[in-house]
């Protein structure tokens, strides 16, 4: 019997990365799968898109923007089954498509704003703090608490008057940590964390008993994407759940045993595959 064939899309790849990937590739070989890593060529070396073919039962997307999402694009045209599938990693890719979409899956997100220069923002300010991203942005880098009209001034746009500002309400976490929660098909694993995360202690977090109602709104996030691997970092503040962020290329440092869970579910998702129709083969 062939073994399911599987693709992971990277942007670099090592054996020797801190990231959890390497364990999940390694695991997935153990596992009986026959694993490509799917990294972009080298430098002066184009690729000719009309060769970019079907060639996996299934492909794993593990990065959100750059080649590696293109190609999940172009894949994704051709009928490729993909975890994360396209849409949803293209939809979280940008803040504002990502919100709406939670906002009308019934997910209780912060007031969201969103607004082309600083002083549209200023008159939230008096209703208290707000909280800037980038529209594009992932992993937490560049988010910042506003608090005045002088932190408003200070903040580092890049390319202010062409981006749009995204900003939320700011609601203060209770013991000053949020929760993450870490999804794996239907099993929802819980880990609370610092903001922001210096220390490899701090990223590993400590594990805590998801409750029916934290289980719910992550799946809630799953289904509103059509994600099946993905984090969910919640705000609980004066007792209220508030969703600030949705990862579909999590790490899930803090879950234990993270690697084998996540290879034994691909696993299981190339097999499947493998057993369907190829897909139709697109012109070329």
């Amino acid at each position: 019997m062939r073994r399911p064939r599987t693709g992971v899309l990277l942007p670099t790849y090592s054996k020797h990365s801190t990231s959890q990937m390497p364990s999940v590739v390694r695991t997935l070989a153990e596992l009986g799968a026959a694993v490509d890593v799917i990294v972009p060529p080298a430098p002066g070396r184009p690729v000719e898109l009309s060769s970019v073919r079907v060639e996996h039962d299934l492909y794993v997307l593990h990065k959100i923007s750059g080649l590696a999402l293109s190609l999940a694009g172009a894949l994704h045209g051709l009928g490729a089954t993909i975890v994360n599938p396209y849409p949803a990693s293209a939809a979280r890719r940008d803040k504002i498509v990502a919100t709406r979409t939670l906002q009308a899956a019934g997910v209780p997100v912060p007031a969201t704003y969103v607004a082309t220069g600083t002083d549209a923002l200023l008159p939230l300010l008096e209703d208290g703090p707000i909280v800037v991203k980038p529209y594009q942005g992932a992993g937490g880098h560049h988010v910042r608490i506003v608090r005045s009209g002088a932190d408003l001034s200070d903040l580092d746009l890049g390319r202010a008057g062409r981006d749009p500002i995204f900003a939320q309400r700011y609601h203060e976490p209770q013991g000053g940590r949020d929760r993450k929660l870490y999804v794996i098909g239907d099993r929802c694993f819980g880990v609370m964390k610092v903001f922001p995360r210096r220390t490899a202690k701090e990223k590993q977090g400590e594990p805590f008993t998801v409750s029916d109602e934290l289980r719910d709104i992550a799946l809630r996030c799953g289904r509103a994407f059509g994600a099946e691997l993905y984090g969910v970092d919640i705000i609980e503040s004066d007792g209220t759940p508030y969703v600030v962020d949705v990862g579909t290329t999590p790490g899930y440092k803090g879950v234990p045993d993270a690697p084998r869970l996540v290879a034994e579910y691909l696993y299981a998702v190339a097999e499947r595959a493998r057993r369907m129709p190829a897909p139709t083969a697109g012109p070329g």
